[in-house]
């Protein structure tokens, strides 16, 4: 009795490794054949992506075509990028369109598509707004620094020099040292200017030729970027309606179901983290804005600008705006540098509960992973990496999660992470 009570209160799941411990201890006869065939198809897919990866980027006649490919198809992937970014503000405009017309028109067709053919006019309208604020908000403000910098340098080391050979400068090994110092760089700029820059202004005209063409190129790319774009909000449901019944074609409904649910959650973890950190950063440059009008900081708009823009990417952000901001303004004003530097740290203090606050759940990993995403998407493709790393790595991780609680139910074991965190081993 004592024994059968021992067995009646063990658990599930050492109920169940008890009855299958033998056929999971070795595969049966019947299993080798699939297991090898996974095998197989796992050695076959990753050797396939190493190959097709390696003639990409090491031959030079695939890296040519790809290169090709990838500047044809660029007004394209523009347009898909805006379609994606400025859909949630056209769905925004087109529910209020709706309920501005629904007492007008009668026909539930046309109220739909003039509310659409109004949110998507609006939502261009929208865009080229707000790059037309942000070149009219940059570039003065780059020319004006420029523009000032070129005016006080000359005077500030001038005056540098003359304090050095008065003596006030301390030291006079310090002072000696420091005016050779500055000497030295004076007549290396004087002779690379004589024999250097004047002799290849040639080439530099050549490459600003080629700069231009290159600035008219992006240009005409993002006018038929806006024209993809349009295209793209006026049939999206037609476009995802094909997409899902080519995954039906091709796969089987379970898996076809698997495949849609991971889009569906690839985009709310995406369209989440970004639609999110581009309010935060708009609050950001906003809050930076009007601070450095209070303390009287040059070049506000600029300085604002670069600190909203670089706060999209995740913990390391607004490190990187501080830089430059810093060297815009410690070369007008260091005190005022110096203001800046104390209100930058005080603003990621707020905005470390603003960031939060906004983005929610959307990413769902911690901040260890954050970091891990951010260097090595960073690591490995550069600002963009930095920036869409973190959605990434998200996604791969719902992947993986999914698996991995998938293995654990056919095993009948426990998918909460906390069952783990103590267990040297499971009853077998």
């Amino acid at each position: 009795m004592e024994e059968t009570g021992k067995a009646g209160k063990k658990s599930n799941i050492e109920i169940n490794a008890d009855k299958g411990a033998k056929q999971n201890s070795h595969p049966g006869r019947e299993e080798w054949p699939h297991l090898i065939r996974i095998g197989v198809m796992v050695f076959v897919t990753f050797a396939v992506s190493i190959l097709f990866f390696f003639a990409l980027y090491r031959f030079e006649g695939f890296a040519g075509i790809w290169s090709k490919l990838l500047a044809a198809a660029m007004p394209i992937i523009m347009g898909l990028v805006l379609a994606y970014l400025m859909n949630p503000v056209m769905l925004w405009l087109e529910r209020c369109f709706k309920k501005l017309l629904s007492k007008k028109m009668k026909s539930e067709s046309k109220l739909r598509k003039v509310s659409r053919a109004l949110a998507i006019t609006g939502s261009v309208i929208i865009l080229v707004a707000i790059i037309s604020l942000l070149i009219a908000a940059i570039v003065p403000s780059v020319i004006a620094s420029i523009s000032g910098l070129m005016k006080t340098l000359p005077n500030d080391v001038a005056a540098f020099i003359n304090m050095i050979k008065n003596g006030n400068f301390g030291d006079s090994k310090i002072a000696e040292l420091a005016s050779t110092g500055l000497q030295n760089a004076t007549d290396y700029i004087e002779d690379y200017a004589t024999e250097k820059l004047i002799p290849e202004a040639q080439k530099y005209v050549a490459q600003i030729t080629t700069g231009v063409i290159s600035v008219v190129r992006g240009l005409f790319n993002f006018i038929i970027g806006i024209i993809v774009m349009v295209y793209v909000m006026s049939i999206q449901e037609t476009l995802a309606g094909q997409s899902k019944k080519i995954i039906y074609a091709v796969c089987k409904p379970k898996t076809g179901n698997i495949i849609i649910e991971t889009i569906r959650k690839t985009n709310e973890i995406f369209g989440g983290f970004i639609s999110g950190k581009i309010i935060d950063s708009l609050i950001i440059g906003v809050i930076a804005y009007f601070g450095c009008l209070i303390l009287r900081i040059p070049s506000s708009v600029l300085v604002a600008v670069i600190i909203g823009v670089t706060n999209v990417i995740p913990v390391f952000g607004p490190f990187i705006g501080a830089i430059p901001s810093l060297l815009i303004v410690v070369i007008q004003s260091p005190w005022h540098a110096l203001y800046l530097l104390i209100f930058i740290v005080v603003l990621q203090v707020d905005g470390n509960i603003i960031g939060p606050k906004i983005l929610g759940s959307s990413t769902g990993l911690s901040t260890f992973w954050v970091m891990f995403a951010i260097l090595i998407g960073g690591g490995m493709f550069g600002f963009l990496g930095m920036l869409l790393g973190v959605p990434t790595f998200a996604v791969i991780y719902y992947i993986v999660k999914r698996v991995v609680n998938y293995a654990l139910r056919k095993k009948k074991l426990p998918e909460d992470t906390r069952d783990y965190t103590k267990t040297t081993g499971v009853d077998t």
